[in-house]
């Protein structure tokens, strides 16, 4: 059993003081000897249980623990969502996209101007090698262009300007023509670039056959000015 103080009432240490209506307490070195009192007590906490009383008592513990996990829960779940706006993220460039696909598409009735700015359709002079020269005026690709282009096929020169300047009239030359309004370029879909000379193929019935955004050696497009004179 314990070892009671001087004067009886309880241990000489180890407990702190304790309130006077207690009356003594007496700490047990063996706590096999507390097995009684024990079994009391769990039969009064399951007597307890059984009240509806003791249910709420019981019921409501249990229900601060569970707000409090649901709150811990929620707690994480902003922390750890992924937003779509964060203040260092930067906004998702939209795609690329190219312009359409112009092969088989009808060339729009334009008039362009000569060089005494009288207005010229452009599709009167079909079939024909269209050469954009406002990225550059580049006379060794055109003059390329014209040997190559077989009898029947004309070769139209399209500048941005408003003015086209007059050519040489001793020998072959492309019909030169001025587009300031821009529409040529606007159905092309593709702006000038310096130092490229863009060329489309149209047939006799006025559909686009071919569309190369810079022009190459004779090579690359000696089978289309042929397929234009067919």
């Amino acid at each position: 059993m314990g070892k009671p103080d001087a004067e009886g009432h309880g241990p000489a240490d180890g407990l702190p003081g304790l309130p006077p209506e207690w009356g003594r307490v007496v700490v047990p070195d063996d706590a096999s000897a507390l097995a009684a009192e024990a079994a009391q007590i769990r039969r009064e906490l399951r007597r307890a249980t059984r009240l509806p009383g003791g249910r709420r008592a019981l019921g409501l513990p249990l229900l601060v623990l569970l707000v409090a996990v649901l709150t811990t829960l929620a707690g994480l779940l902003v922390v750890t969502w992924p937003r779509a706006n964060r203040g260092n993220d930067r906004p998702t460039p939209a795609p690329y996209s190219p312009p359409a696909p112009l092969a088989g598409r009808a060339l729009p009735a334009l008039d362009l101007v000569d060089a005494s700015q009288a207005p010229v359709p452009l599709r009167g002079l079909l079939p024909a090698m269209i050469i954009l020269v406002d990225g550059c005026p580049c006379p060794a690709r055109v003059a390329d262009a014209l040997a190559a282009a077989p009898t029947g096929v004309s070769v139209v020169t399209v500048t941005g300007e408003r003015t086209v300047p007059a050519g040489p009239t001793t020998q072959r030359q492309a019909r030169a023509l001025a587009d300031p309004a821009g529409g040529l370029r606007s159905f092309l879909g593709q702006p000038a670039r310096p130092g490229a000379v863009t060329a489309l193929f149209v047939d006799r019935a006025g559909i686009v056959t071919r569309v190369l955004p810079d022009l190459g050696t004779i090579e690359t497009y000696r089978q289309d000015l042929a397929a234009l004179a067919s």
